[in-house]
């Protein structure tokens, strides 16, 4: 069964992801998300399995985006971390970029 996160938790990640990360979001939208130059990205839930994003086009339109944990699922808040920083380097591997170090 996938793990739910307490909503103290989903606000602490989401408002940290949004207003610090907004670049990482975008990378995660540039790298495995469906529109082939979004112009923007928030990251809008996540469980135990992964995280959610909505991913908007240069139209206006969006779209949802689901990205599974790589490590696989998890039930600790400070595992969504050490997800996350491998998605980003996941992202910047598809994308040829250098990661920043963590």
């Amino acid at each position: 069964m996938t793990h739910v996160f307490d909503d103290e938790t989903l606000a602490g990640v989401l408002g940290h992801m949004n207003s610090d990360h907004s670049d990482d979001n975008m990378l995660f939208a540039r790298a495995f998300g469906p529109h082939p130059a979004p112009v923007g990205a928030r990251m809008v839930g996540f469980d135990g399995d992964g995280g959610d994003w909505v991913i908007t086009a240069a139209g206006g339109s969006s779209i949802d985006m689901r990205l599974t944990w790589p490590g696989g699922p998890i039930t600790q808040r400070a595992e969504v971390r050490r997800e996350i920083v491998a998605l980003y380097d996941a992202a910047c591997a598809e994308l040829g970029i250098e990661p920043r170090p963590h």
